[in-house]
């Protein structure tokens, strides 16, 4: 994995050698979370997108006292290596890399491919739940360099930030507000934030789910032009995790460093008043 900027990949086999190492804590996040039930990596821990690393309350991030406190109960210790993976090629094992990235916590990695990979490949699973004795997980403050907000994806409009909407070309075009099969979250309104680029997210992956090769990926965003003059990267999907799987992909693996992920998305910025959406290829929509 070192031709791509940091090392923070893992492969299946890799994985399978360490599944016995205290040192290593497993966890899986599927966009589906009834597959960890059925079979998952033995002595991987699972957690559901949803009721566990979202606030019931306030419909979003997790604070940091929280976050530490969901890790800890579950055996994760801030001296733990964390490795993740998941269905959906990793959409929510990608989000909870950039989550606890967020919450400053640096050694985690990505199996480079998701669950289907490992079971297609014949290793190991298992239906038991492990139980590891509680752990003490202290989350930094947020680090605000690597997440957008609102206010900054509106100011972005006009201050010469690359917007990258990794959605598939039905929604961004805005004939679709959410694929079919995929949740769906109430976005009033379909289209994408002007002047962002489409560049749907699985164009970075290989048919397995692996990642394509750091001169082909580099190659991908420099002719999007999301990659321009080094000017800062905002991504966004619908709720998040398609474009925290982008910000991997721009800010791990090609190490770019002035990239947020917009975790707020189109459910947030379709759902807005008084903020600008384009339809089809750019035509304006108002506001």
């Amino acid at each position: 994995m070192s031709e791509y900027a940091k090392d923070v990949l893992v492969t299946t086999a890799w994985v399978e050698e360490h599944l016995n190492d205290p040192g290593i804590r497993i966890v899986e996040v599927d966009e589906n979370p009834a597959l960890y039930a059925e079979a998952h990596i033995p002595g991987a821990i699972g957690f559901d997108w949803q009721r566990d690393l979202q606030d019931q309350v306030r419909r979003g991030f997790l604070d940091a006292e929280a976050f530490g406190a969901l890790f800890g109960a579950h055996g994760i210790s801030n001296r733990h290596t964390v490795v993740l993976y998941g269905d959906r090629n990793n959409w929510f094992a990608a989000y909870t890399y950039w989550y606890l990235k967020y919450y400053g916590h640096d050694d985690v990695r990505l199996v480079n491919g998701p669950r289907e990979k490992w079971i297609g490949e014949g290793r190991p699973t298992t239906s038991d739940v492990p139980s590891y004795e509680p752990a003490t997980f202290i989350a930094a403050e947020g680090d605000a360099a690597i997440r957008a907000t609102r206010d900054q994806v509106l100011a972005a409009l006009d201050n010469g930030t690359r917007l990258v909407d990794v959605r598939s070309p039905q929604e961004y075009s805005g004939e679709l507000i959410a694929m079919t099969g995929y949740e769906q979250e109430g976005a009033q309104r379909g289209g994408h934030i002007p002047g962002a680029a489409s560049v749907p997210w699985a164009q970075a992956v290989n048919e397995d789910g692996t990642f394509k090769s750091a001169d082909a990926l580099r190659e991908l965003y420099t002719n999007k032009q999301v990659l321009h003059d080094g000017q800062p990267i905002i991504a966004y999907c619908r709720i998040g995790e398609r474009s925290a799987h982008t910000w991997f992909v721009l800010h791990e693996l090609l190490g770019e460093d002035a990239v947020r992920n917009y975790d707020g998305s189109w459910t947030e910025w379709g759902n807005l008043v008084d903020v600008p959406i384009e339809k089809g290829p750019g035509a304006s929509a108002g506001v």
